[in-house]
């Protein structure tokens, strides 16, 4: 029954989003479902085109920096947070969260802007950690609540300082969460748009600012190739997330 009413629930929530992939094969230059013939085009153009390869490129390069950023940040929070917690300090690290996106790129673009970061891949790589950080802490520290305290104290008693103890002991348990939010902190900075229109330059779009963009000037099926590639993506990266989520379970 609850593995009913959950596939339930995941078919409302992601069935309408599998309408762009009918659209991306159109071999119609409008918008139309369904189309009128099929076509691989709009994916030749999303693969050839300048802007779009720029865009993708652009979009890899600011998520494998997030990552290599978010996930030392939100691994060490977590594992500060396990030897000593605190509730208000937690809350205060996954505030990023639950701020509204516009408020949070608003907010970073002025901040950035009045030290010179604005406009640039390298803003836009420290917004977006920002943003990915929580992710991290949350799967690492589901994780470490997981495992005895008592192997911290047993390494400790066989000669280990407090830092090998987590190097070798507690981060090694420790992989599947910390797995997951790389893949989390990966997936935030992919499909992230709202920042990405603050803080990068005119010159600098990431795939779904290209997107946008694509919508606002010229609405062709290209920008439903696009959409189908970065949903293929997300559902990759949602499925090594469970995963690893599993091997956290063994």
């Amino acid at each position: 029954m609850r593995l009913a009413l959950a596939l339930l629930v995941m078919g409302f929530l992601l069935l309408p989003l599998l309408a762009v992939v009918p659209v991306s094969l159109s071999s119609s230059d409008i918008l139309v479902l369904p189309p009128p013939g099929w076509s691989w085009r709009w994916y030749e153009a999303f693969l050839s085109e300048p802007r779009w390869r720029l865009a993708i490129r652009n979009s890899f390069m600011v998520a494998f920096g997030t990552v290599l950023l978010a996930l030392p940040l939100g691994t060490l929070a977590a594992l500060g947070l396990w030897l000593h917690m605190r509730p208000r300090l937690l809350g205060l690290l996954l505030l990023p969260m639950a701020v509204p996106a516009v408020i949070a790129a608003v907010a970073l673009y002025f901040a950035f802007a009045a030290v010179g970061l604005g406009s640039s891949l390298g803003a836009l790589v420290l917004a977006h950690t920002v943003l990915a950080a929580p992710f991290v802490v949350v799967a690492v520290l589901a994780t470490l609540r997981g495992l005895d305290p008592a192997l911290l104290r047993a390494a400790e008693s066989l000669g280990a300082t407090l830092p090998v103890a987590l190097l070798r002991v507690v981060l090694p348990l420790a992989a599947p969460g910390v797995l997951a939010g790389a893949v989390f902190a990966f997936a935030t900075s992919f499909d992230e748009v709202m920042v990405a229109l603050f803080i990068a330059a005119p010159g600098q779009y990431t795939l779904p600012r290209q997107m946008f963009a694509g919508l606002r000037e010229q609405i062709t099926p290209t920008v439903f190739a696009a959409a189908t590639v970065v949903l293929l993506v997300c559902l990759v990266l949602s499925w090594l997330a469970a995963r690893a989520g599993a091997g956290r379970v063994r």
